[in-house]
């Protein structure tokens, strides 16, 4: 057998993990359930298998970088028609003369080296062991995906089309109230098990595109709302909007431009646990687009009389 340290490829240098770690990988890629179309599979698989007896066990490896041992874990320089047990052989009890029994450690009982069991790594490998019965097929992979939907779709509600690796693509229903970077799994949607076991599934991450009137903040929204100069400065009803329609919101006298107005429960939806947000109105006061002679005149009598300063402090 060529040397085990090659066969996983490690160095002789390489600690227990390391050494576990390129064994099941190995294991893995060359498993016999997982290449029936390839012959060569079995005998690499096999070939995995002896090496990491050797090297997997702390006492054999020992013996094999001591050169006491060879890669199939037989002693050196032992003869098995030899006329005397000599190193890690045993004469059968009631055996005649040069008839022996051998152990090499590498059974599942008695000897110096025994305990190692490659199968006892498939317990985590394959998701099955020896002890829970007949193993059980390996898991598909999931895959990831991107939703980017409308703030009206995250608010309400609906379905968004997603394309997953591979190009399939599918409906995704959107639940009310979701944010932006929430996951929505999918049971079942990924890669198919190469077995024959349960399909992995599909992870959608949620993006809410840029709403040209709207801003996400939080479980809030927010949004600028254009008042006149009268209604800021003697107040009034004016119509705001809302992703659910169009509002009355009472703007109180003497309103600067800026101040910020709250309307309960207009922000996003109550959903998993989490309760419903706010709109948050902030308004902004425009003046007319045409020049106006009498709002000039009155402007400059006021900067006249009235002066006040604004930006003090």
């Amino acid at each position: 057998m060529r040397d085990p340290y090659t066969i996983l490829g490690v160095p002789k240098t390489a600690s227990g993990d390391e050494i576990k770690k390129a064994y099941r990988k190995l294991a893995k890629r060359f498993h016999p359930d997982y290449n029936k179309e390839d012959p060569k599979a079995k005998e690499k698989f096999s070939e995995a298998n002896a090496a990491y007896e050797v090297l997997g066990d702390e006492k054999k490896k020992g013996q094999f970088d001591r050169g006491e041992i060879d890669a199939e874990g037989k002693p050196k320089g032992f003869d098995p028609f030899g006329g005397g047990p000599g190193p890690g052989g045993a004469r059968r009890q009631g055996a005649p003369a040069g008839d022996f029994e051998f152990n090499f450690g590498g059974g599942r009982g008695g000897g110096a080296g025994a305990g190692f069991d490659p199968t006892d790594l498939f317990e985590g490998l394959f998701g099955g062991g020896r002890r829970a019965g007949p193993r059980a097929a390996p898991r598909g992979d999931d895959v990831a995906a991107t939703a980017t939907v409308t703030l009206e779709q995250a608010v309400l509600g609906g379905e968004a089309r997603v394309i997953l690796p591979g190009g399939r693509t599918m409906d995704v229903k959107i639940p009310v109230g979701i944010e932006d970077g929430k996951t929505i799994r999918l049971k079942g949607q990924g890669t198919p098990s190469p077995m024959g076991g349960a399909a992995g599934d599909a992870l959608i991450t949620i993006r809410v595109a840029r709403h040209p009137l709207f801003r996400v903040d939080g479980r809030d929204l927010r949004v600028d709302l254009p008042i006149t100069l009268y209604e800021a400065a003697l107040g009034g009803k004016v119509e705001a909007r809302t992703l659910t329609g169009a509002v009355e919101l009472g703007v109180p006298p003497n309103s600067s431009s800026g101040r910020i107005l709250r309307l309960r429960g207009k922000g996003l939806p109550a959903s998993a646990g989490l309760a419903a947000g706010d709109l948050l109105v902030s308004l902004k006061i425009v003046l007319p687009d045409a020049p106006d002679s009498e709002l000039e005149a009155l402007m400059k009598r006021w900067r006249d009389t009235k002066p006040y300063k604004p930006r003090e402090g």
